[in-house]
Protein backbone atom coordinates (compact mmCIF):
# COMPACT_ATOMS: atom_id res chain seq x y z
CA UNK A 1 0.00 0.00 0.00
CA UNK A 2 1.82 3.05 -1.47
CA UNK A 3 1.16 5.99 1.41
CA UNK A 4 1.61 9.75 0.36
CA UNK A 5 3.58 11.87 3.19
CA UNK A 6 1.73 15.26 3.73
CA UNK A 7 3.61 17.84 5.63
CA UNK A 8 1.73 21.22 4.49
CA UNK A 9 -1.82 21.45 5.91
CA UNK A 10 -3.26 23.40 3.26
CA UNK A 11 -2.18 20.93 0.69
CA UNK A 12 -4.61 20.35 -1.94
CA UNK A 13 -4.19 16.75 -2.51
CA UNK A 14 -6.12 16.68 1.49
CA UNK A 15 -8.67 19.30 -0.06
CA UNK A 16 -11.11 17.28 1.19
CA UNK A 17 -10.54 17.32 4.60
CA UNK A 18 -10.22 20.88 5.09
CA UNK A 19 -12.03 22.62 7.98
CA UNK A 20 -14.49 19.51 9.28
CA UNK A 21 -15.56 21.07 12.25
CA UNK A 22 -16.78 23.65 10.06
CA UNK A 23 -20.81 22.41 9.90
CA UNK A 24 -22.03 24.95 7.65
CA UNK A 25 -19.16 24.93 5.27
CA UNK A 26 -18.85 21.46 5.01
CA UNK A 27 -22.97 20.98 4.62
CA UNK A 28 -22.35 23.28 1.55
CA UNK A 29 -19.39 21.58 0.24
CA UNK A 30 -19.65 17.72 1.17
CA UNK A 31 -23.25 16.78 -0.77
CA UNK A 32 -22.99 18.99 -3.92
CA UNK A 33 -19.05 17.45 -4.30
CA UNK A 34 -20.54 13.94 -3.66
CA UNK A 35 -18.41 13.02 -0.71
CA UNK A 36 -18.62 12.59 2.53
CA UNK A 37 -15.95 11.89 5.34
CA UNK A 38 -15.75 8.84 7.52
CA UNK A 39 -13.93 9.20 10.84
CA UNK A 40 -12.03 6.04 12.49
CA UNK A 41 -11.21 2.84 11.72
CA UNK A 42 -14.36 0.93 12.34
CA UNK A 43 -16.80 3.58 10.91
CA UNK A 44 -14.09 3.19 7.81
CA UNK A 45 -14.40 -0.24 7.47
CA UNK A 46 -18.33 -0.07 7.93
CA UNK A 47 -18.65 1.96 5.01
CA UNK A 48 -16.46 0.04 2.48
CA UNK A 49 -18.38 -3.58 3.67
CA UNK A 50 -21.46 -1.20 2.43
CA UNK A 51 -19.97 -0.91 -0.64
CA UNK A 52 -19.02 3.07 -0.96
CA UNK A 53 -16.53 3.77 -3.06
CA UNK A 54 -12.96 5.01 -1.30
CA UNK A 55 -11.73 9.00 -2.84
CA UNK A 56 -8.70 8.74 -0.33
CA UNK A 57 -8.05 8.45 3.48
CA UNK A 58 -6.04 10.42 5.47
CA UNK A 59 -4.42 9.13 8.48
CA UNK A 60 -1.94 9.61 11.87
CA UNK A 61 1.62 8.79 10.32
CA UNK A 62 1.78 6.06 13.45
CA UNK A 63 -1.24 4.28 12.44
CA UNK A 64 -0.58 3.61 8.50
CA UNK A 65 -0.28 -0.13 9.51
CA UNK A 66 -4.14 -0.38 10.79
CA UNK A 67 -4.86 0.05 7.52
CA UNK A 68 -2.29 -2.15 5.92
CA UNK A 69 -5.00 -4.90 4.98
CA UNK A 70 -7.21 -3.53 3.18
CA UNK A 71 -7.32 -2.90 -0.59
CA UNK A 72 -7.01 0.70 -1.35
CA UNK A 73 -7.07 0.40 -4.85
CA UNK A 74 -6.78 3.76 -6.88
CA UNK A 75 -7.56 5.64 -3.64
CA UNK A 76 -4.42 7.48 -2.08
CA UNK A 77 -3.11 6.84 1.31
CA UNK A 78 -2.29 10.38 2.95
CA UNK A 79 -0.30 10.45 5.86
CA UNK A 80 0.24 13.21 8.42
CA UNK A 81 1.22 14.34 11.67
CA UNK A 82 -1.00 14.73 14.55
CA UNK A 83 0.11 18.43 14.33
CA UNK A 84 -0.36 18.69 10.49
CA UNK A 85 -3.66 16.83 10.90
CA UNK A 86 -5.21 18.78 12.88
CA UNK A 87 -4.05 22.19 11.30
CA UNK A 88 -6.28 20.78 8.01
CA UNK A 89 -9.35 19.16 9.92
CA UNK A 90 -9.20 21.65 12.77
CA UNK A 91 -9.46 19.34 15.60
CA UNK A 92 -7.51 16.50 17.17
CA UNK A 93 -7.80 13.59 14.98
CA UNK A 94 -7.82 11.58 18.00
CA UNK A 95 -8.90 7.97 16.44
CA UNK A 96 -6.21 8.92 13.47
CA UNK A 97 -7.94 7.70 10.71
CA UNK A 98 -9.79 9.56 8.55
CA UNK A 99 -11.32 8.54 4.68
CA UNK A 100 -13.34 10.78 2.06
CA UNK A 101 -15.94 8.25 0.31
CA UNK A 102 -18.20 8.85 -3.07
CA UNK A 103 -21.72 9.23 -2.05
CA UNK A 104 -24.19 6.64 -3.88
CA UNK A 105 -27.39 8.06 -5.39
CA UNK A 106 -30.24 7.82 -3.09
CA UNK A 107 -33.45 5.45 -3.70
CA UNK A 108 -36.53 6.91 -4.52
CA UNK A 109 -39.38 6.87 -1.12
CA UNK A 110 -40.98 4.70 -3.28
CA UNK A 111 -38.45 2.18 -3.75
CA UNK A 112 -37.87 2.34 -0.04
CA UNK A 113 -41.14 1.59 1.10
CA UNK A 114 -41.74 -1.73 -1.44
CA UNK A 115 -39.26 -3.18 0.39
CA UNK A 116 -40.12 -2.80 4.32
CA UNK A 117 -42.62 -3.11 6.58
CA UNK A 118 -41.60 -0.86 9.67
CA UNK A 119 -40.33 2.55 8.79
CA UNK A 120 -39.31 5.66 9.90
CA UNK A 121 -40.15 9.12 9.25
CA UNK A 122 -37.82 12.49 10.27
CA UNK A 123 -39.41 16.02 10.50
CA UNK A 124 -36.70 18.71 10.74
CA UNK A 125 -34.49 16.73 12.98
CA UNK A 126 -31.28 18.68 12.45
CA UNK A 127 -28.99 18.06 15.05
CA UNK A 128 -26.38 15.45 13.59
CA UNK A 129 -25.97 13.79 17.29
CA UNK A 130 -29.42 13.00 17.73
CA UNK A 131 -29.58 11.86 14.00
CA UNK A 132 -26.61 9.28 14.31
CA UNK A 133 -28.05 8.10 17.72
CA UNK A 134 -31.52 7.56 16.50
CA UNK A 135 -29.93 5.65 12.57
CA UNK A 136 -27.94 3.74 15.19
CA UNK A 137 -30.89 2.78 16.92
CA UNK A 138 -33.14 2.10 14.26
CA UNK A 139 -30.45 -0.46 12.81
CA UNK A 140 -30.57 -2.51 15.56
CA UNK A 141 -34.21 -2.47 17.03
CA UNK A 142 -36.12 -3.62 13.65
CA UNK A 143 -36.49 -0.93 11.35
CA UNK A 144 -36.45 -1.58 8.00
CA UNK A 145 -35.65 2.04 6.47
CA UNK A 146 -36.04 6.19 6.97
CA UNK A 147 -37.47 8.39 4.88
CA UNK A 148 -36.36 11.95 5.36
CA UNK A 149 -38.47 15.26 5.44
CA UNK A 150 -36.40 17.84 3.39
CA UNK A 151 -35.22 20.06 6.03
CA UNK A 152 -33.76 17.22 8.05
CA UNK A 153 -29.74 17.14 8.67
CA UNK A 154 -27.35 15.13 6.60
CA UNK A 155 -27.04 11.17 7.58
CA UNK A 156 -24.10 11.37 6.00
CA UNK A 157 -22.44 14.44 7.70
CA UNK A 158 -19.35 13.20 9.77
CA UNK A 159 -20.94 13.84 13.38
CA UNK A 160 -23.49 11.68 12.31
CA UNK A 161 -21.68 8.47 10.91
CA UNK A 162 -19.83 8.99 13.73
CA UNK A 163 -22.69 8.38 16.51
CA UNK A 164 -24.24 5.80 14.34
CA UNK A 165 -20.95 4.02 14.51
CA UNK A 166 -21.65 3.48 10.58
CA UNK A 167 -25.26 2.63 10.95
CA UNK A 168 -26.52 5.02 8.78
CA UNK A 169 -24.81 2.96 6.14
CA UNK A 170 -26.57 -0.10 6.81
CA UNK A 171 -30.23 1.75 7.16
CA UNK A 172 -32.03 2.68 3.40
CA UNK A 173 -32.99 6.06 3.70
CA UNK A 174 -34.33 8.70 1.35
CA UNK A 175 -35.70 11.64 1.15
CA UNK A 176 -39.90 12.18 1.19
CA UNK A 177 -40.81 15.36 -0.56
CA UNK A 178 -43.51 17.04 -0.99
CA UNK A 179 -43.75 17.63 2.86
CA UNK A 180 -46.46 16.86 4.63
CA UNK A 181 -48.24 15.92 1.58
CA UNK A 182 -46.24 12.87 0.88
CA UNK A 183 -47.04 11.08 3.96
CA UNK A 184 -49.82 10.42 1.30
CA UNK A 185 -47.23 8.16 -0.20
CA UNK A 186 -47.02 6.43 2.61
CA UNK A 187 -50.10 5.37 3.43
CA UNK A 188 -50.52 4.40 0.04
CA UNK A 189 -47.83 2.11 0.13
CA UNK A 190 -50.30 0.37 3.13
CA UNK A 191 -48.72 1.75 6.24
CA UNK A 192 -50.25 3.32 9.53
CA UNK A 193 -48.31 6.60 10.31
CA UNK A 194 -47.77 6.81 13.46
CA UNK A 195 -47.10 10.29 14.91
CA UNK A 196 -45.16 10.33 18.13
CA UNK A 197 -45.89 13.45 20.55
CA UNK A 198 -46.61 13.94 24.28
CA UNK A 199 -50.34 14.95 23.62
CA UNK A 200 -52.23 13.81 26.55
CA UNK A 201 -55.15 13.10 24.36
CA UNK A 202 -52.50 10.99 22.39
CA UNK A 203 -53.15 6.82 21.80
CA UNK A 204 -50.29 5.44 24.47
CA UNK A 205 -48.11 3.25 21.73
CA UNK A 206 -48.43 -0.09 24.18
CA UNK A 207 -52.27 0.48 23.43
CA UNK A 208 -52.09 0.16 19.59
CA UNK A 209 -54.17 -2.36 17.96
CA UNK A 210 -52.50 -5.40 15.96
CA UNK A 211 -53.45 -4.11 12.45
CA UNK A 212 -51.99 -0.46 13.53
CA UNK A 213 -48.97 -2.61 14.35
CA UNK A 214 -48.81 -4.67 11.69
CA UNK A 215 -47.17 -1.91 8.61
CA UNK A 216 -46.53 0.90 11.16
CA UNK A 217 -43.88 4.09 10.14
CA UNK A 218 -43.29 5.84 13.01
CA UNK A 219 -43.14 10.02 12.26
CA UNK A 220 -40.83 11.94 14.94
CA UNK A 221 -39.54 15.28 15.06
CA UNK A 222 -37.01 17.35 16.12
CA UNK A 223 -35.67 17.77 19.59
CA UNK A 224 -38.03 20.43 21.32
CA UNK A 225 -40.75 21.81 18.68
CA UNK A 226 -41.46 18.14 17.66
CA UNK A 227 -43.79 17.47 15.20
CA UNK A 228 -45.40 20.45 13.00
CA UNK A 229 -49.28 20.41 13.55
CA UNK A 230 -49.62 19.92 9.56
CA UNK A 231 -47.21 16.40 9.89
CA UNK A 232 -49.72 15.43 12.74
CA UNK A 233 -52.75 16.11 11.07
CA UNK A 234 -51.37 14.32 8.17
CA UNK A 235 -50.46 11.41 10.33
CA UNK A 236 -53.41 8.09 11.19
CA UNK A 237 -52.98 7.89 14.74
CA UNK A 238 -50.71 10.09 16.90
CA UNK A 239 -49.18 8.00 19.63
CA UNK A 240 -47.48 8.86 23.15
CA UNK A 241 -45.16 7.30 25.14
CA UNK A 242 -46.65 7.32 28.83
CA UNK A 243 -44.46 9.31 31.69
CA UNK A 244 -43.81 9.19 35.39
CA UNK A 245 -43.11 11.69 38.19
CA UNK A 246 -44.03 14.93 35.67
CA UNK A 247 -41.18 14.44 32.87
CA UNK A 248 -43.31 15.55 30.08
CA UNK A 249 -41.04 14.13 26.98
CA UNK A 250 -37.37 12.13 26.60
CA UNK A 251 -34.63 13.36 23.85
CA UNK A 252 -35.69 12.36 20.42
CA UNK A 253 -33.21 9.53 20.07
CA UNK A 254 -34.14 8.31 23.42
CA UNK A 255 -37.64 8.09 22.40
CA UNK A 256 -36.65 6.59 19.39
CA UNK A 257 -35.82 3.85 20.48
CA UNK A 258 -38.31 3.24 23.32
CA UNK A 259 -40.62 3.32 20.39
CA UNK A 260 -38.45 1.37 18.02
CA UNK A 261 -38.81 -1.85 20.98
CA UNK A 262 -41.89 -1.52 21.53
CA UNK A 263 -43.45 -1.81 18.26
CA UNK A 264 -40.88 -5.03 17.38
CA UNK A 265 -41.67 -6.21 20.80
CA UNK A 266 -44.09 -9.07 18.99
CA UNK A 267 -41.59 -9.70 16.43
CA UNK A 268 -40.13 -13.48 16.36
CA UNK A 269 -36.74 -14.36 18.27
CA UNK A 270 -33.73 -12.83 16.61
CA UNK A 271 -31.63 -15.14 14.66
CA UNK A 272 -28.64 -13.33 14.22
CA UNK A 273 -28.92 -12.26 10.70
Amino acid sequence: MPVHQITDPDDDRIADYRALTDVELRTRWEPPHGLFIAEGELVLRRALRAGYPARSYLVDAKRVDQLADLDTGDAPVYAATQDVLQQATGFHVHRGVLASFHRRPLPTAAEVLAAARRVLILEDVNNHTNLGAIFRGAAALGIDAVLLSPSCADPLYRRSVRVSMGEVFAMPYAKLDPWPTGLDQVRDAGFTVLAMTPAPDAVPIQRLTPAQRERAALLLGAEGPGLTAAAQAASDVRVVIPMRRGVDSLNVAAAAAVAFWELGRDDPPFDGA
